[in-house]
């Protein structure tokens, strides 16, 4: 209203600037306003902020320590993944030597076995050579005593003359043989 008995008293009306009464009303109402929120919002504001504040250093640190942890444990596995390496090559290079030294006694066996069969059958050998020698000999020894008697027309029954003969002649049989042997 006094505004209109301003206007009718012919005052003119300024626009831009506000009537003392709104600006002291306003004044007590921010006033007013300002003290709520500075006693009662912001403490609430700043223990909501420390409280988040600590809530993600913490989440930092603990972030920080499981990556420390973790850095740790992939650092003992590749350690122990290295000393499992390591103990799979030693076992493989024992193993190498083992089946070496297994081969080599093997081999060795079989070389004397190899021996022992050849050496056996060079026994069997030269027994039937010198029982087929002794048998050849008996049967030259008669085919050269009836030779000789068709040949001589006298009978070589003395025993002991017909061993001589025939002893006389295998002695020059095996050395006509011996010389075309070597």
């Amino acid at each position: 209203m006094k505004t209109l008995i301003l206007a009718a008293e012919g005052e003119a009306i300024n626009p831009v600037l506000p009537h003392t009464t709104e600006i002291i009303v306003g004044l007590i109402a921010f006033l007013l306003l300002f003290f709520v929120i500075k006693k009662f919002v912001t403490p609430r504001f700043e223990t909501l902020y420390a409280e988040r504040a600590a809530k993600i250093e913490g989440g930092i640190e603990k972030a920080e320590q499981a990556q420390a942890e973790a850095q740790q444990k992939l650092e003992e596995y590749k350690a122990q993944l290295a000393d499992a390496r390591a103990e799979a090559a030693r076992i493989r290079d024992d193993a190498r030597i083992e089946g070496e030294q297994i081969i080599s006694e093997l081999r060795a066996k079989a070389q004397e076995e190899s021996a022992r069969i050849v050496a056996q059958g060079q026994t069997q050998l030269e027994t039937q050579r010198a029982q087929i020698v002794a048998e050849l000999r008996g049967e030259l020894g008669k085919l050269a005593i009836d030779l000789a008697d068709r040949v001589v027309g006298e009978s070589l029954e003395d025993e002991v003359r017909r061993r001589g003969t025939v002893d006389r002649f295998l002695s020059e049989l095996d050395n006509t043989s011996a010389p075309a042997a070597k």
